[in-house]
């Protein structure tokens, strides 16, 4: 008989080489699988288009041209909600992140609406196609627009990261770069501020040293505080820094007129507010630029969180810090801050104020003329009050106190135009 043959090891791969190949598969399959994924979903860039919205049917009125009016307020939200809606609900439901209205503007027939909208796309898709598509979601809404009448063929152009800052820093105010960039990120902690946290805080120095505060409210007008500018009123002696830094300033502007209240009274705080006129304009960048200002007739509720900012001394008589500092407190109502266990009928309706009832926290020396402002539901912030005065530092029942800068509304508009 033949022998029976036995099984070349050829034929037969060892256990081990087989688990080792199958392992390498799976491997090389999952890298394969996770760089697609890293392509497609996180190797993505911004891009923002802007463009005009003409609406026909709503009429233009003087209530929108300010963005601290509830009708202005009121319209773009509408307008931002539509367009969301619109995109959320297309095949850009991935790729869009945000709309923002930046202006409304006065035409023939109706209102026509600034529009910037940003989107994430892979760093090679096709810009050309892509903006048609974009135009073509856009015309869509037309016809789904509820009671708006809505001028067709929308057209909206590609912009850059510098061109979408020049358009929010020149047509809207009180953004903070978070905003300029569409970001969703909300983040105000700790006591230092980051660069752009408060873009309108300007450190007013004299003989080149920061005395007082000030708040950017146009390219060449700064408020502050009347007190700041009493036997110091000659402009040849001040400048105007901006940025976090008293010692690194990022720019560095002359002052040319000092306009202080003429009704102005030392002994009781009265009508603390100055104007302060710039030698050259400021040049806008996404960290610095104006706050927004209220309207004469806004109501700044008790209670609601503000923020107020500045170089000012941690302590009383202390000395002023070299960056800004920021912090939280809460709006008091006149009736309260007048008790007799706090300023006891010192706060007139020219004043407002703002703290902690168990101290601590507070502006101080060196912060004076600096700003206490909000922020509305449209993620712009006001200017509410000025840096004037108080009883020492952060004391219990002692709050900071405000220039409220409504009442001084028209003052304001009647000396710098704004």
């Amino acid at each position: 008989l033949r022998p029976a043959r036995v099984p070349s090891n050829s034929r037969f791969l060892n256990p081990c080489i087989v688990i080792f190949i199958v392992v390498a598969v799976v491997v090389i399959l999952a890298v394969i699988i996770g760089l697609l994924i890293h392509f497609l979903a996180f190797d993505q860039k911004s891009y923002f288009y802007h463009g005009d919205i003409h609406i026909l049917n709503v009429k233009y009125s003087d209530q929108l041209n300010s963005p601290a009016t509830q009708e202005y307020k009121t319209l773009s939200n509408q307008i931002e909600s539509l367009l969301s809606k619109t995109f959320k609900e297309s095949n850009f439901r991935y790729q869009f992140v945000r709309a923002r209205v930046v202006k409304l503007r006065q035409t023939d027939n109706g209102v026509i609406a600034h529009i910037v909208m940003k989107f994430k796309f892979t760093r090679n898709f096709n810009g050309a196609s892509m903006k048609k598509r974009i135009e073509s979601v856009l015309n869509h809404m037309l016809n789904n627009s509820g009671n708006w009448e809505i001028n067709p063929s929308p057209e909206i152009k590609p912009i850059t990261d510098e061109e979408t800052v020049d358009i929010f820093t020149q047509t809207s105010c009180g953004a903070r770069p978070d905003l300029i960039t569409l970001s969703e990120e909300r983040i105000i902690g700790g006591t230092k501020a980051e660069e752009g946290d408060w873009p309108w805080q300007v450190s007013l120095r004299l003989n080149n040293g920061h005395f007082c505060g000030g708040i950017l409210i146009s390219n060449s007008w700064v408020l502050s505080a009347a007190h700041c500018f009493r036997g110091k009123s000659d402009p040849r002696q001040w400048t105007a820094t901006f940025g976090i830094s008293t010692r690194f300033p990022k720019q560095i502007i002359r002052v040319q007129t000092i306009k202080v209240h003429s009704n102005y009274i030392f002994a009781t705080h009265e009508n603390d507010i100055a104007a302060v006129k710039l030698e050259r304009s400021v040049k806008f960048t996404k960290n610095i630029h104006r706050v927004c200002l209220p309207e004469a007739t806004q109501n700044i509720l008790p209670n609601s969180v503000a923020y107020v900012t500045g170089w000012g001394s941690k302590r009383y008589n202390g000395h002023s810090v070299p960056d800004l500092e920021q912090a939280q407190v809460y709006i008091i109502s006149n009736e309260v801050c007048n008790a007799p266990s706090s300023y006891n009928g010192m706060i007139s309706s020219g004043m407002i104020c703002a703290g902690v009832p168990e101290g601590g926290v507070d502006a101080c020396q060196g912060d004076s003329g600096g700003p206490l402002v909000q922020e509305d539901s449209r993620r712009l912030w006001f200017l509410v009050g000025i840096v004037s005065w108080g009883y020492q530092c952060g004391l219990p029942d002692k709050p900071g106190v405000y220039t409220r800068v409504t009442a001084y509304r028209n003052w304001i508009r009647e000396h710098t135009g704004v």
